[in-house]
């Protein structure tokens, strides 16, 4: 094998373990996997903001929304992608999609790798428990067997208050294990905890620990599309569309910044 040959089969090496895709430069000099399409991730696993509807098995709930109809205002295909939550953000940053859209808590350890939009919806990590539990706030945690999700920050969370940390792939399979008897509590956003305690699960929210600010996760390498997806945003929020999505799936509007 000559050296040619050597060389390019080292680049294509490298392309398959880095898994970055090559994408199509716009006029106005943003970045897609493909021009007619907006490509966003989620993990189909955190309802009722993702999860998989059994008639198409594609993704429904608050964030597919948003994702569709952000993706409708840039005039693009909405295609959705589903990763596993932990690896989301790798997965935008490799360029496996355009943008996350998938509920991530804006903080400074993801902001070394990805940039953010404009918050698309404001929540918070609440402690859940079943109802005969006696804890109620994170002071009771101490020791305490707290169930978490992988890769998310309610898991950063709950470390600083117990070092019996069970990891889940997801908020929801988490918190069924908490309902059939299982750990002591599980932080999650108190949005997800009160949907499934409405749907039956036997679970209980107790203090609400902190406010944090979701928001589309997109490349750093790509601020004109971070700044399409924003003007997308504000389009949204001054029509009143990401209001009415948040009342189609939670009966009230998480969209607006709280007092």
């Amino acid at each position: 094998m000559n050296k040619r040959n050597v060389f390019f089969l080292c680049l294509l090496f490298a392309a398959l373990l880095t898994g970055c895709a090559e994408k199509e430069k716009l006029a106005d000099g943003s970045e897609l996997i493909n021009k007619d399409q907006f490509v966003f991730a989620a993990s189909g696993e955190f309802k009722p903001f993702s999860y998989i509807d059994e008639k198409d098995l594609s993704m429904d709930g608050f964030d597919i929304a948003v994702g569709e109809a952000v993706a409708k205002e840039l005039g693009l295909e909405p295609v959705q992608k589903r990763l596993k939550f932990k690896g989301i953000v790798e997965g935008v940053k490799t360029g496996r999609a355009d943008a996350a859209v998938a509920s991530h808590t804006i903080n400074p350890q993801r902001s070394k790798h990805v940039s953010f939009s404009t918050p698309y919806y404001y929540s918070g990590p609440q402690i859940f428990v079943r109802p005969d539990s006696g804890i109620e706030t994170v002071d009771d945690l101490k020791g305490k067997e707290v169930a978490v999700a992988k890769g998310s920050t309610y898991a950063d969370t709950a470390s600083k208050y117990t070092s019996n940390l069970k990891m889940y792939d997801s908020d929801i399979t988490a918190l069924k294990a908490l309902s059939i008897g299982r750990h002591d509590a599980v932080i999650t956003d108190f949005v997800t905890g009160k949907s499934a305690a409405k749907e039956g699960f036997e679970i209980e929210g107790r203090q609400l620990i902190e406010r944090s600010e979701q928001a589309i996760v997109l490349p750093k390498d790509n601020p004109q599309l971070l700044k399409r997806v924003n003007e997308a945003l504000e389009s949204l929020r001054k029509d009143g569309t990401l209001t009415k999505i948040s009342e189609k799936y939670f009966g009230e509007d998480i969209t607006k910044k709280p007092e």
